[in-house]
């Protein structure tokens, strides 16, 4: 009976799992992944994107808010994700920055760059009701009490924190003489800024509209050559006798290796996207800069960025931007040390029970194998074979392996493996590897 049940158990995850799928790309939900805090101009931006991308593509797009590491979690996730055209990134000019900083190993180089959007000068918010009525008052402020002053509007050493940095430069004081707070995206920062939790924030002014709106906060001055038409009046930087000019960009990349007639169909999609009156209008009414870039020119926009970023953060005055007191691999070395030292202290006990427990430890050790081994296999078999068929192959060997009756295991085992399958890819509309099947 037990070929015969084999062959029942998996004739059912075929059908039921649906291995006649549509193979036209796209023919399941797409993830955009965005790097920064919701209601920030990065998440704003990112969800006009996935609102009007899902009507071209005509399949689900959700955007992800991967934060942390100042960017690095985002990014990360969006350069290591499947090259399968399923999963897209919102890049941020943190990416030109985050190398060279010694955050992570990924860059531009990562991803295969599709089309930038638009580009934010960088501007000074305080609150509403603060004693500082001009830029001048805010550095006089700054020089008369070093360190003192409390700033935000990014993580730190992000864009925002660059930008203030080397304002305080031209200024003639340290890029640190005002105390930076890392906070991850301009919402929260500014959100800080209203609950008096920092003295100033620096973001785009699109991304402070609503705040600016309310009169909640107000912007001391603009980081570009001029004024912006939609806050005609915040004076520039220049204006006000400094010389210093710095903008963050946003734009959409898919990982390396991703199938080029995948990246050609996103493309034309984002075509459309970027130049369609719905999107030109949003970008207007919320003040951000639009300032499309195709793929060549884009990948021309990443490597002069990057060799930018290279010079500045490398220079003395931006040294403890950034310097990190933790390495690239201070954490997961930590974390192996403590491993080595817990299997070690494990054996010690072990050794001293040996005798009286030898029979349950060796039936444990056979178990803690079986479950590892099976976390190695599920990892190398799920993107060949795909998520249901690895589920359902783990979780019957398990169970065997647990010594589970075998009409229990295989009825466990294709239940299990397609109502999960269902709740994430489904309900939940998360996509999961389909394997060459297709399900």
């Amino acid at each position: 009976m037990k070929p015969f049940a084999s062959l029942l158990f998996f004739s059912v995850l075929v059908i039921v799992s649906g291995c006649a799928r549509n193979q036209d790309y796209p023919s399941q939900p797409i993830t955009l992944v965005c790097p920064w805090s919701a209601g920030g101009g990065t998440d704003r931006v990112s969800r006009q994107i996935a609102a009007q991308l899902e009507r071209e593509m005509s399949v689900p797009v959700n955007v992800v808010n991967a934060t942390g590491g100042s960017g690095v979690t985002g990014h990360t996730r969006g350069a290591l994700a499947r090259p399968d055209g399923y999963t897209i990134t919102m890049m941020t000019v943190e990416l030109s920055m985050l190398h060279w900083r010694g955050l992570t190993n990924i860059s531009y180089q990562d991803f295969s760059p599709i089309i930038q959007l638009n580009r934010d000068s960088a501007a000074i918010f305080v609150q509403e009701n603060s004693p500082y009525k001009r830029l001048a008052d805010l550095e006089e402020a700054i020089r008369a009490n070093p360190g003192k002053l409390k700033a935000s509007g990014t993580a730190q050493g992000g864009i925002w924190h660059v930008a203030v940095a080397g304002w305080l430069n031209a200024c003639g004081l340290k890029g640190d003489a005002a105390n930076w707070i890392s906070i991850n995206g301009a919402g929260p920062s500014l959100q800080e800024l209203y609950a008096g939790g920092v003295d100033f924030v620096c973001c785009a002014l699109p991304e402070a509209e609503a705040m600016v709106s309310s009169k909640k906060v107000r912007s001391l001055g603009l980081m570009a050559e001029q004024r912006l038409a939609q806050f005609k009046d915040v004076p520039t930087f220049r204006e006000q006798g400094r010389d210093w000019l710095i903008a963050g960009w946003r734009g959409i990349g898919v990982p390396k290796q991703t199938p080029a007639d995948r990246i050609d169909k996103l493309s034309k999609a984002l075509r459309k996207v970027a130049a369609s009156d719905e999107f030109t209008k949003f970008m207007q009414n919320a003040g951000f800069d639009i300032s499309i870039e195709l793929t060549e020119q884009y990948v021309a926009t990443l490597a002069a960025q990057d060799d930018l970023f290279h010079g500045i953060l490398a220079s003395d005055a931006f040294e403890h931007v950034s310097a990190e007191h933790f390495g690239l691999m201070v954490f997961p070395g930590a974390t192996g040390m403590l491993l080595i030292l817990a299997v070690c202290w494990i054996a010690v006990n072990d050794r001293q029970r040996k005798k009286i427990q030898f029979r349950i430890q060796s039936r444990a050790g056979l178990n803690v194998i079986a479950v590892v081994s099976a976390i190695v296999l599920f990892i190398v078999l799920v993107e060949p074979l795909g998520f249901v068929l690895t589920t359902a192959l783990i979780l019957l060997s398990l169970s065997l392996v647990l010594r589970v009756r075998y009409s229990i295991a295989l009825a466990t085992s294709c239940l299990t493996s397609i109502l999960i399958y269902q709740v994430f890819a489904a309900v939940l509309r998360v996509p999961l590897p389909r394997g060459i099947l297709g399900w």
